[in-house]
């Protein structure tokens, strides 16, 4: 479907049993655990404020256990309904319906960002990159995992004559409907354009074959993938990389007292209660149901809409 802020195509995940269908019934165990491992290498130690970029169920969010609050943003209002089951309704989680294009949050906000099996359903990681980047403080990271389309089965496809598509040219490929795969030049390249500095990349899923996981015990399988995953910093052969980039010293720290910014207009002097964030500015209405903002379904404000009338 389109967003409404900047035209771009988006993944709706909306009513699907992902996590259910995909992860707990599907047979991803080893993938589970390998990428939780390499997480856990990249994460920073500590800090006040994380960004969660779709959180979905909130599969992942326990590692970020080392943050004194933490932000779970999803195009899905449903999977953010099962994050919340999962996670509970307190303080140190808040639940945010966004575009990733249009992050609704002031700059220099957060102290670091995890993305990861995202950014390979976005027709333009470039222009989200740059939103991150913008929300970071100096110095906070970006945790990221992309699907790389220089993997080895794909060589060994493209060498036999099975697919036509190069996996050592530079452009995205889309081999399903906003699913794309990323040569990691290329990904490497937009992160440095935008401002990040990269540091530790691990390869992950060395071992993401089906017959493999039927006949290799998972301890076995996870333990071989652990000692192959630094091997990322030189030679990134596996279907997943995950990397840490650094977003430099530039950019503003978020004043104290701020969070949310208006994603039509950029105000950030909005106004919350019980049932909605409303923008002074251009009258657009975040609504506020069941302790997840939805900024995904704006509405005007009556009162703005007189003023134009």
């Amino acid at each position: 479907m389109m967003n409404d802020v900047s035209n771009r195509p988006v993944c709706d995940y909306e009513g699907s049993r992902y996590q259910t269908e995909f992860w707990e019934q599907g047979g991803r165990e080893y993938e589970d655990r390998v990428e939780r491992i390499a997480l856990n290498h990249l994460l920073p130690e500590s800090g006040t404020l994380c960004l969660e970029i779709g959180a979905g169920a909130g599969r992942l969010t326990d590692l970020l256990d080392r943050f004194e609050r933490v932000i779970l943003l999803d195009y899905s209002r449903t999977q953010l309904q099962q994050a919340q089951a999962r996670l509970g309704n307190h303080g140190r989680f808040t639940y945010v319906v966004a575009d990733i294009y249009g992050l609704p949050f002031v700059a220099g906000l957060f102290d670091a960002a995890m993305m990861v099996r995202v950014i390979h359903h976005l027709v333009d990681p470039r222009a989200a990159l740059t939103g991150i980047r913008a929300t970071l403080r100096p110095h906070g990271a970006l945790v990221l995992e992309f699907a790389n389309k220089r993997n080895a089965k794909a060589i060994m496809r493209y060498w036999l004559g099975q697919q036509s598509w190069n996996p050592f040219s530079p452009e995205p490929v889309e081999f399903s409907k906003l699913n794309f795969n990323f040569h990691p030049r290329s990904m490497q390249s937009w992160l440095r354009e935008v401002g990040f500095t990269i540091g530790q990349q691990r390869s992950i899923s060395h071992f993401r074959m089906p017959v493999l996981k039927r006949i290799v015990p998972l301890d076995w399988l996870t333990a071989a993938d652990v000692r192959l995953q630094p091997s990322g910093g030189h030679l990134q052969l596996t279907p997943s990389v995950m990397l840490r980039a650094d977003a430099g010293l530039s950019g503003p720290i978020a004043a104290a007292h701020t969070f949310f910014r208006c994603p039509q207009c950029a105000s950030t002097e909005l106004t919350e209660n019980e049932s909605e964030l409303t923008c002074p500015n251009c009258g657009r209405i975040c609504i506020i149901r069941d302790g997840i903002y939805d900024f995904k379904e704006p509405q005007k404000s009556l009162l703005k809409e007189g003023a134009e009338a």
